[in-house]
């Protein structure tokens, strides 16, 4: 997107709120390939990610401009530096630009298929509907759906886990695993048994994976699973099914998807069982990223009967990897949700 590339090196300073009634905190606001990065001034560890197709100025047309990363949230971020509300405003008015206004047509996206599912809709079957929706949804509805959809699982399990450091070690991992800013990886206090994923490349692991463990293995490889579960299954699919035909024929034509289409989801995520990965899958996997298949699979089963083939088979067989971590990362990533 041109108007996001001539901004990707833009910083400025900030006032930054993780909650409504915390105290305003001095931040460094800083452009990314999707997402703005708000992080610590001092330690230069990052704080918050924004995904930038969800932020929403809060005060049109007012300054200091105040800006949300998303309808739903509880943080806010208050800007006076006018080059960076600018290149925001500029950003913000590209996305929108892409999207097309209700009672359009999609344009160059959707083509012939959406003039044919208009003509056939009400003889097609729902799921079909559902997937050629998901076949021509752009990252930037998907990032958008995401966002919403984890705004409802909050709901049920609370904002995640942050510190400024356990955070710092999060977002290294993500990094270290699938590159740069192509995944969130967030830790739920409570809610959640073992770990998920939302369309964007959000995961969500609960909380046990990193208090009683001894060291990120386990965590790293349940992250890696959850990528495997959302490339086997697109996981705009769950949410589209979840959001209805009604709701979903609107996205299709309108691109819009309402807020109430993805109310309830947080349920039916959580309690939804993940996709089976076989097994020489999950290793093939594990000996891409030069990770030890042993810690995750006694992780979530401790006897190992259950996934005694991703043990025997290990593909390091033994050998002492590189640490995905520094030993003060992973401590405090272990007190990540003991400290707020």
């Amino acid at each position: 997107m041109t108007a996001l590339k001539q901004y990707t090196r833009l910083e400025s300073g900030g006032l930054w709120r993780d909650t409504p009634t915390s105290q305003r905190r001095e931040v460094i606001v800083a452009f990314r390939e999707a997402t703005l990065v708000l992080s610590d001034p001092k330690s230069e560890s990052a704080l918050s990610h924004w995904s930038l197709p969800a932020i929403e100025r809060l005060n049109p047309g007012e300054l200091p401009a105040l800006f949300a990363p998303g309808t739903e949230a509880i943080e806010t971020l208050e800007l006076d530096d006018r080059d960076m509300i600018a290149a925001l405003e500029t950003v913000r008015s590209a996305l929108a630009g892409q999207r097309p206004k209700p009672g359009r047509l999609r344009g160059g996206l959707l083509g012939g298929g959406t003039l044919l599912v208009l003509a056939l809709a009400a003889f097609w079957l729902p799921d079909a509907l559902v997937r050629h929706t998901a076949s021509v949804l752009p990252a930037a509805t998907r990032a958008a759906i995401g966002q919403a959809a984890l705004a409802d699982v909050q709901r049920l399990t609370g904002s995640a886990c942050t510190t400024p450091l356990g955070s710092f070690a999060l977002t290294a991992l993500g990094d270290k695993l699938f590159g740069p800013h192509r995944a969130q990886i967030l830790i739920l206090r409570e809610g959640l048994s073992g770990s998920a994923h939302l369309p964007g490349g959000t995961i969500l692991i609960a909380r046990r994976f990193v208090e009683d463990e001894g060291g990120p293995e386990a965590l790293a490889g349940l992250a890696l699973m959850e990528r495997l579960r959302a490339e086997a299954q697109d996981p705009i699919l769950p949410v589209l099914k979840h959001a209805g035909l009604t709701a979903t024929f609107r996205l299709l034509t309108s691109g819009i998807l309402p807020d109430s289409a993805v109310a309830g989801y947080g349920e039916v995520l959580l309690q939804r069982k993940g996709l089976a990965v076989p097994d020489d899958v999950a290793l093939a996997r594990f000996k891409a990223a030069g990770l030890s298949s042993a810690p995750y699979a006694y992780a979530i089963d401790p006897s190992g009967e259950a996934t005694i083939a991703l043990i025997e088979a290990d593909p390091l067989g033994g050998l002492v990897p590189e640490p995905l971590m520094a030993d003060g990362d992973w401590v405090s990533l272990q007190d990540i949700c003991t400290t707020n």
